[in-house]
């Protein structure tokens, strides 16, 4: 397996959830949508993903399984495949990053990197 490949870029772009958070229980909704490009010249199918989320105070936690919003897609050359999701958090701050295994042609395997972005309550940061 290779660790990284280049042929893969992910874009991310987050938002505060304010009506479903709630700051006095230290409740916090994001949601993160992610955009998956193949700039190859193979299909690559996603096939687990593995995030790491990190709170402002500092917890750290793991979420790793198959796919992604229960579906392992294939993204051929020249095309991207986007979804949306959500985490919740202790804190109006954090981060996440992680990886997505992905194979080309059924046969090699490789991790493409989801670079580390920011979960902020808005007004939060200056």
């Amino acid at each position: 397996m290779t660790e990284l490949n280049t042929s893969i870029r992910v874009e991310v772009k987050t938002q505060y959830i304010e009506e479903q958070s709630s700051p006095k229980e230290e409740k916090y909704l994001f949601s993160y949508t992610v955009t998956i490009v193949n700039l190859g010249k193979k299909s690559a199918k996603l096939m687990t993903r593995h995030w790491v989320i990190t709170d402002g105070n500092g917890q750290q936690s793991e979420v790793q399984g198959e796919g992604v919003v229960g579906e392992t897609p294939v993204i051929e050359p020249d095309t991207a495949y986007q979804y949306t999701s959500g985490t919740m958090l202790d804190s109006p701050l954090g981060f996440m990053e992680g990886y997505y295994e992905m194979v080309i042609d059924n046969d090699e395997s490789f991790h493409a990197a989801i670079p580390r972005f920011r979960l902020a309550v808005p007004g939060l940061l200056h």
